[in-house]
């Protein structure tokens, strides 16, 4: 069972959905978007020499936005979805119903301000819906 569930991917497409998802957030969290406004709400100074271990930050994201693509990638073959619409709407619901509650849920327990969860949740909706176009076009 396991192996038949993998085995009918693209794991090629699943890479190449998680490069995007990953770039998006390169672009998302750029000062052109919402760098300069994530940062100022979250307290950190964005051009600050000190801060270590960014690199080993980037990789373990890098690597949750695999897993997350990997999922997208067997509800796509799971529902058998073939078209960028279907792709669109199967990233809207996940990144909705899964990701941005997933957010949500940590912000309830965090004192952190709003703007970062719309942020944060934008982001992670967007990706969804990249990775899930991707994915469904790709097979």
């Amino acid at each position: 069972m396991t192996t038949d569930l993998f085995s009918h991917l693209n794991w090629l497409a699943v890479l190449a959905a998680a490069v995007a998802y990953f770039m998006l957030g390169a672009i998302w969290y750029s000062k052109a978007l919402f760098a300069t406004q994530w940062a100022h709400a979250a307290g950190l100074k964005m051009d600050d020499p000190s801060k270590k271990g960014l690199g080993k930050m980037m990789l373990t994201s890098f690597i949750l936005i695999l897993l997350t693509c990997l999922g997208l990638a067997l509800l796509v073959n799971r529902l058998d979805l073939f078209v960028w619409i279907s792709g669109l709407k199967l990233g809207a619901v996940t990144g909705l119903l899964f990701a941005c509650t997933a957010v949500a849920i940590s912000f309830v327990y965090e004192s952190r301000p709003t703007s970062i969860y719309f942020i944060d949740g934008g982001y992670h909706l967007a990706g969804h819906i990249a990775a899930a176009i991707i994915l469904s076009c790709w097979r």
